[in-house]
């Protein structure tokens, strides 16, 4: 019912502003009353007063994006280099729930600097972002480029098993880390997180244990 009035008050004001403000004859009141009864028809016809409104939501949302990741990030790559400015603008629009826009643009910054591997570590957790978690053909590839680049830089093994982790291939990630473990130095800044990590995922999956070989039959 509201509906109609309120579509009733429109038709109302518009008749009003046309022969006010548009200065019309007598002789064009017919013709203009006619064209807002078509309106009104058309409008009884096609739509739907009565419906509930519905609320559109966006499709990416802000809140997706863990904060954590940045100081990681930072503490496993160059805070000074020059992925820093692409990265700190990439952060931006995941924060604001721009996930496509984020990986985007860091696909133009490893285009302009290809050999930075902290720009392709940068660019495979956006894409894995833009996923929601799922570690896709393209996000491998930005990490194994990243490996290729700089086969010491912890970040690309840490973050795709981080992916890995967090989209339940517990297994994948438990070799990744295991193997980042091994090689991190005593004194690095990652090694207590890692540990942390690799315990939690004992916790909740404990490895099998290795089976010892049968003896050959004789």
């Amino acid at each position: 019912m509201m509906g109609w009035i309120i579509l009733l008050l429109l038709v109302l004001i518009c008749a009003a502003a046309l022969i006010k403000l548009g200065k019309l004859s007598r002789a064009t009141y017919e013709i203009t009353a006619a064209a807002l009864l078509i309106g009104v028809a058309g409008y009884a016809w096609q739509g739907h007063p009565g419906m509930a409104g519905v609320s559109i939501e966006p499709a990416e949302k802000p809140g997706s994006f863990d904060e954590d990741t940045i100081d990681t990030r930072d503490e496993m790559g160059e805070r000074f280099g020059t992925a820093r400015e692409w990265l700190i603008f990439s952060d931006s629009l995941n924060r604001a729930g721009k996930h496509g826009a984020a990986a985007n643009y860091l696909r133009n910054g490893v285009k302009e600097h290809p050999d930075d591997p902290d720009l392709w570590v940068g660019l495979g957790n956006a894409l894995v972002i833009h996923a929601n978690g799922v570690v896709t053909p393209a996000a491998q590839f930005a990490f194994q480029k990243a490996a290729d680049l700089s086969p010491e830089h912890p970040g690309p093994p840490f973050f795709l098993g981080l992916a890995y982790a967090q989209s339940g291939k517990i297994d994948q990630a438990r070799e990744i880390w295991t193997e980042l473990l091994a090689r991190s130095s005593e004194d690095a800044p990652w090694r207590a997180d890692l540990e942390s990590r690799l315990a939690a995922i004992e916790r909740v999956q404990p490895s099998l244990p290795v089976q010892p070989a049968s003896p050959p039959e004789r």
